[in-house]
């Protein structure tokens, strides 16, 4: 059964709290949404990765510079 659909939306303001991975964020309708996740070795690399670390021993705070949460 196939259904057809048509939609007129407006959106005037639209807040996201927030995003993660694997979110969805859908506005109208969908027929079917399939995950899909790829693994690829694009650099052929045969070992695991070395421990991360930093110049100085330990990491103090984020890497990323982080902008405070806004409310």
């Amino acid at each position: 059964m196939n259904f057809y659909i048509h939609q007129n939306i407006n959106i005037n303001m639209l807040k996201v709290g927030s995003v993660s991975n694997s979110s969805v964020l859908q506005i109208g309708s969908a027929g079917l949404i399939k995950p899909l996740s790829n693994l690829y070795n694009t650099g052929g690399f045969k070992e695991p990765a070395p421990v991360a670390g930093s110049p100085g021993g330990a990491l103090e705070g984020p890497v990323v510079p982080l902008t405070p949460p806004t409310s």
